[in-house]
Formats: structure tokens, C-alpha cells, sequence
């Protein structure tokens, strides 16, 4: 999670690897974690190329199936056609692609629009800068902190800085005098850091790994909630209830297990951010029309003749996976003109949906015992947000608390954080522009609560906080609101839920199970649940490309015997 003052932005668009990781390195020499920087980098690295396990077009009379056509599936697939495999991608969604990657265009020249789902890109997410290496995408920073914007808690305003929390937040919380005395970066880093940095370099790696067992003093760490955390170290009551409502999305996830921090905070990942110009969607974009053309470009190295076919059924939901014989998959398929259904029969499938998604699906046999228990059990987040499209962009202005470039504002309120777009870092303020406010993001059960409002109720509701938070008339948005979108991620049908957000010894019980394959090394699985980066687009992609390099080694085990 990121600290409300987090660290100052660096405004260089289209980064260089080596730009990049000197970005990572400062952070880490801030945060007194250097030794952390190669572990870091090689755990979210892409894995080595699919090439090394197979020579291009080897399996030229094999067919995959990949279940699931967001991110993970993408990748799966686009690592595979390497080998020459006959891909069947079976993606639910029938208007767009991406799964998870949303993004909402209000104009017809997509000049104003805001993400539905993932907007963020963090600088150490090696594997999602690969892929936009490799299709020559175009990206431009992403503003997380700042000091302009507002922590609006207990009915008290403060802007995004430590001296301005203290004198305004402080005192609405019965504080200890060391609590009162402690400014609140230190605090915060305390609260939320301290118990990652008492480990060991090499102990501390095992945070983005997935192993069958952890190192103890990991294994601590990985058994408690958040809240459990801050009472271990002490914390007041009012303290943790401070820190928990100054940082929505920490307030949002207590009872979450505490290693969803550690993850996100071991890799540096809110030090410095990134967007894709023009949308996020640009990247599932580059995959599909890759995937479905007859001559790539990325595969320059590789003979046209070498690249296996690519059929994407878009709208097409499966229902059931069914080991038919020894060497057999079978799946049942449902969409439009098939409401019965259909049958397809493959040498390999990889399943790339949620396992909220999965546990509606006929499995026939049955996966191993552990295995059907996390499809039960894994527990997965909601997630919610709210678009405001402005006809000025209002808190740009000087007056009326404005003049807000990109960041964050924080409340304890129920539309968690107010999101500003950051494309004006680079422009330049122009408060007469039209422009996209995020006037929700939030999580978990806030993102619920808000969700159960119905139609109009949802904008009405964000539009009142909005103009609380930055302390304008009531009713001011109304002329200045021309439009709206938002999102309910649990509703979504083929996603039910946002994120896959562990609880509790869940990832000591269930991450090394997940990722097993299964019906004899038939079908592997992928996604931001299998991964050690829940919520990233980083986790969707490595998973992807890992189930390609395990189903690429079992395949050519399989024809040597």
C-alpha cells in the first residue's frame, strides 16, 4: 500500500529500462533496502523465453485451449504461438477485451476518459514493461502523491502532507504522547513497514515467491491481518483507527492479510507509476491484434510458417472442463446462437479466469482436494469506481481549496479516494479543459456498500463527498458534471470480484497448490490470483507466461515418452 505523502513522481514519459532502475534504486537506497534491488528485479522479471524449452513450431499438431482472454490468457497465448500450438482462446466478453483492463471513453476522439479497472504501472513491474517494450508502447507518469491534494477523516481537512496531518488530523484522535510526538511518515512507516524490514534480505525475497513452505520467520508474518499487525507493534486503538482512515485503501482491508502489504511494499511498487497513453487498454489491444493476424511483427525472428493459429472466440463462456481420455480435454462452451452448448477437445488447456469465476464451472473429475478447496475458498475483493466527466476541471483552479495536478485525495468516507488525472503533469494546468475525475475508488466492503446504491443514487451519492472533500457549495457539481460511468466489479459476471486479496494463512495454504497443474500435467492455470502481485497487471502477465513455459516443458516430456 502507498503512503498518503509517498514519494515525489518523476516525470520522464516512455521510460528506459535503464531510467527505470535507477528510479528502483534511489527508492530502495531511501527506504535503507539496497540488497533488495536485484531480488526484486529478478522475481518480477519475465521468466526465460519459451524458446529455450522448444523450438519454434514444434508442436505444430497440438491444440491449447486458454480459458479466459484478459491479460494472463493474452500472454499465454502469445508465448505458445512461438511453438506453433493451435490456440483456441475462449474470452466471455463480446464489446471488448482485456478481462480486468477497462478503460472508459466519454468522446468519440478519446481525448477524456479514466480507467474502470487497473491504472497504474509501477516502475519495478519488469514483466508488464516487457510487454510494452515489445509492442512499442507508448506510457507517461502517473501522479500517486500530492501535496496538494486532501485527507478529509473525521470531519477534518488537511492537505497531502505530513505538518498539515499533524496539526489537523492528529488532534481528532486520543493519541499516545509518543504516537503524538511521532510525525506521521514515521508512523506510517512504522505501522506498516517495520516488520518487513526486521527480516532478512534473503527471508524477505520469499514475499514474491510461491514455495511449498516458508521460512518461519516469513511464516509469521504471513498468518495475520493487517489490523493484527498494528496491534503487535503496539499501536493505540485511535492510532490504527488514524492510519486506517487516512489511507483508504488500508482502511478498507484490515481483517486482509498483512503479506497484500508486504507485497506491494517490499517491490517499491507506489514509488514511482506509469499509465499508457491513451489508455491501459492499449496493451490487450496490441495482444489481440497480434494474436489474430497472420504475420505479427513481433515475431520477426521466427518463420510465418513456424507460428501457430490464434482462434479467438469472443462472447463464448466455458461451463465445463471434463478429462475425456489419458491424453484429452475436453470443454464445454456456451454463447449466443448456443445456449445447449458445444463440446472442443484439446491436448492442453490453460485455465485463466478467476477462481470465482471457475467454482461455477462442471469439473468432471474433480481437481485434487486442495485444489478444489481454493476454488471454494480463495477470497476475492470488490471493487468500485465512479467517472466524473467535467466540463472544467475544477480542482485545478486556485481558489476553492483547487489547484491539484494528479494525486490522491484520501477519506474515511465511503467513496474511499478521489483520483485526479495526471496528463496535465506535463502540459501544464488548464482548469477551463474538460477533464475525467475518478470521484470513487474504493474496496472490499466500502466498494459494496457504495454498490448497493442503484442508478442515479451512485453520482448523486460521489458528487456530494467530492464536493465535501474539497470544501465547495453544495451542489456545485451538479453544473459541472456532464457525465458519468461506474463499475461494480462483484457484479461483473465473469469476474465477481476486483482482486484476488488474500486473508489469513491463505497464501501459505493455498499459493503453492494453485499453480499446480492437473489431469496428468493436462491443464495449468494463470492469473493475478496465481501470482504474488494480486491486483497488477504485472501478476496477470508473469502468470501467463509461466503457465506457457510449464505447459512447453510437460509437452516435451510427453513426446519423449
Amino acid at each position: 500500500m502507498e503512503s498518503v505523502s509517498g514519494n515525489k513522481q518523476v516525470p520522464v514519459p516512455n521510460p528506459s529500462d535503464e531510467v527505470r532502475h535507477s528510479i528502483l534504486m534511489n527508492s530502495l537506497i531511501k527506504s535503507g533496502r539496497l540488497q533488495d534491488y536485484n531480488n526484486i528485479l529478478k522475481l518480477l522479471s519475465p521468466p526465460p523465453d519459451i524458446l529455450n524449452y522448444a523450438s519454434p513450431g514444434e508442436f505444430k499438431n497440438l491444440k491449447v485451449g486458454i480459458i479466459g482472454g484478459g491479460l494472463a490468457g493474452m500472454a499465454s497465448a502469445f508465448e505458445l504461438r512461438k511453438l506453433g500450438f493451435d490456440i483456441t482462446v475462449f474470452d466471455a466478453l463480446e464489446s471488448r477485451v482485456g478481462g480486468r483492463v477497462n478503460t472508459y471513453y466519454f468522446d468519440k476522439e478519446k481525448k477524456h476518459y479514466a480507467e474502470l479497472g487497473p491504472m497504474r504501472i509501477p516502475i519495478s513491474h519488469e514483466t508488464i514493461w516487457h510487454y510494452i517494450n515489445t509492442f512499442s508502447i507508448g506510457t507517461e507518469p502517473f501522479v500517486q502523491s500530492n501535496p496538494n491534494a486532501f485527507i478529509y477523516v473525521n470531519n477534518a481537512r488537511a492537505r497531502n502532507n505530513a505538518k498539515s496531518i499533524e496539526e489537523n488530523i492528529y488532534p481528532k484522535y486520543n493519541l499516545t504522547l509518543q504516537e503524538k510526538s511521532t510525525p506521521w511518515d514515521a508512523l506510517y512507516d512504522y505501522a506498516v513497514n517495520y516488520n518487513m524490514y526486521r527480516l532478512d534480505p534473503k527471508v524477505r525475497s520469499e514475499i514474491l515467491k510461491v514455495l511449498p513452505k516458508y521460512h518461519p520467520a516469513y511464516n509469521v508474518l504471513l498468518n495475520i491481518s493487517i489490523r493484527q499487525n498494528f496491534e503487535m507493534l503496539g499501536l493505540s486503538y485511535d492510532a490504527i483507527n488514524m492510519v486506517a482512515s487516512i489511507d483508504a485503501l488500508i482502511g478498507a482491508v484490515m481483517d486482509i492479510s498483512y503479506n497484500e502489504v508486504l507485497s506491494e511494499d517490499y517491490a517499491e511498487t507506489f514509488s514511482s507509476l506509469y499509465r499508457i497513453s491513451g489508455g491501459n487498454v492499449h496493451l490487450p489491444l496490441a495482444f489481440y491484434k497480434s494474436l489474430t493476424s497472420k504475420t505479427p511483427k513481433e515475431y520477426s525472428q521466427i518463420c510465418e510458417g513456424d507460428l501457430g493459429r490464434v482462434t479467438w472466440k469472443s462472447g463464448n463462456y466455458v461451463t465445463g472442463i471434463y478429462k475425456t481420455d489419458k491424453n484429452k480435454v475436453t470443454i464445454k462452451y456456451k454463447n449466443k446462437s448456443k445456449p445447449k452448448g458445444d463440446f472442443l477437445s484439446f491436448d492442453y488447456i490453460i485455465c485463466a479466469i478467476p477462481f470465482s469465476t471457475l467454482s461455477t464451472v462442471e469439473i468432471n473429475p474433480l481437481f485434487s482436494n486442495k485444489k478444489m478447496q481454493a476454488i471454494r475458498e480463495l477470497n476475492y475483493i470488490n471493487g468500485q469506481k465512479t467517472l466524473l466527466y467535467c466540463n472544467k476541471r475544477f480542482w485545478e483552479e486556485k481558489k476553492n481549496y483547487g489547484n491539484i495536478n494528479g494525486g490522491v485525495s484520501s477519506t474515511d468516507l465511503l467513496v474511499g479516494n478521489i483520483v485526479y488525472p495526471s496528463d496535465h503533469l506535463l502540459t501544464g494546468e488548464n482548469p477551463a479543459e474538460p477533464g475525467v475525475l475518478v470521484g470513487s475508488y474504493n474496496l472490499n466492503k466500502y466498494a459494496t456498500h457504495l454498490a448497493e446504491m442503484k442508478g442515479e443514487q451512485v453520482p448523486e451519492f460521489v458528487k456530494r463527498v467530492v464536493e465535501k472533500v474539497h470544501g465547495l457549495p453544495k451542489n456545485y457539481l451538479d453544473s459541472i458534471v456532464m457525465d458519468y460511468k461506474y463499475i461494480n466489479w462483484n457484479n461483473e459476471p465473469w469476474f465477481r470480484g476486483a482482486v484476488a486479496y488474500l486473508t489469513p494463512e491463505q497464501k501459505r495454504i493455498f499459493a503453492h497448490e494453485i499453480i499446480r497443474p492437473e489431469y496428468d500435467s493436462r491443464i495449468f492455470f494463470a492469473g493475478e490470483h496465481t501470482s504474488t502481485t494480486h491486483g497488477w497487471m504485472q501478476g496477470a502477465l508473469l502468470s501467463g507466461m509461466i503457465a506457457a513455459n510449464n505447459l512447453a516443458y510437460y509437452a516435451k516430456i510427453s513426446r519423449k515418452y
